[in-house]
């Protein structure tokens, strides 16, 4: 019940927040199919809006092949497409950015107790349509379940990450992304997590952050095929 609260007093200052300023909303649907214990496919769609629920400018599409080293170190090849429309409406055109982006990433794991920690390490190759970039990503993704021990059906838990984006080329730092709030293991199948994301970007030498509202449904697909213990996050 306790958790049940906290949910409500979060969803409770975002739609207050959201009715006073520009409260981006930020969704994501995470498809995870467990093929054997070593071997998965994932698959994501995301939308963003710029107010909350208006003014949607982006959206994005990307999957991936994953191979389990062991239950603690996982590596992932992955190829997207995304779009980024011109502000004042929904999907205004033309098109501010057109990305295909291809990445590795290696995710390791260890647990304190109850609090589950991820490691994640990412290369990114980025062709737009005005040019080339490389980018390297390194996010601290950490939950802590509530009502059990370990993560699992009928599991509520509070989840927290900070990424840090940088690129190849001065002044090398380009984001930082953080996230905080709660979410519910609702079967082995489901698991559903709203939070809050600031996002701050360095362009132009000087900073410009953004608030979001985040709504994430993750699917898992033959999650029983895997004995391994899954912290939540999406894979963006």
């Amino acid at each position: 019940m306790r958790t049940c609260f906290l949910v409500a007093m979060l969803l409770a200052s975002v739609f207050a927040y959201s009715q006073r300023s520009h409260l981006g909303s930020w969704n994501v649907i995470t498809t995870r199919v467990t093929l054997s214990e070593k071997w998965g496919l994932y698959n994501e769609l995301q939308l963003r809006s710029q107010s909350f629920y208006q003014d949607h400018y982006y959206h994005e599409v990307k999957g991936g092949v994953s191979y389990a080293i062991n239950k603690n170190f996982v590596v992932l090849l992955g190829i997207g497409d995304y779009q980024t429309y011109s502000d004042g409406g929904n999907f205004v055109k033309p098109l501010t950015a057109h990305e295909t982006r291809l990445w590795q990433q290696l995710t390791m794991n260890h647990y304190l107790e109850r609090v589950k920690l991820e490691h994640r390490y990412r290369i990114e190759q980025r062709w737009f349509n005005t040019g080339y970039r490389n980018r390297f990503r390194y996010r601290l993704n950490a939950a802590v379940p509530i009502n059990n021990k370990k993560m699992g059906p009928k599991t509520f838990y509070l989840a927290s990450f900070n990424e840090i984006f940088l690129t190849s080329k001065a002044p090398y730092f380009e984001r930082n992304r953080f996230f905080a709030g709660p979410g519910y293991q609702i079967s082995k199948h489901f698991t559903v997590q709203p939070g809050y994301v600031y996002q701050f970007d360095y362009k132009n030498n000087a900073g410009q952050g953004k608030h979001f509202f985040q709504l994430t449904l993750t699917i898992d697909i033959n999650a029983e095929k895997s004995a391994a213990e899954r912290i939540p996050g999406n894979l963006d």
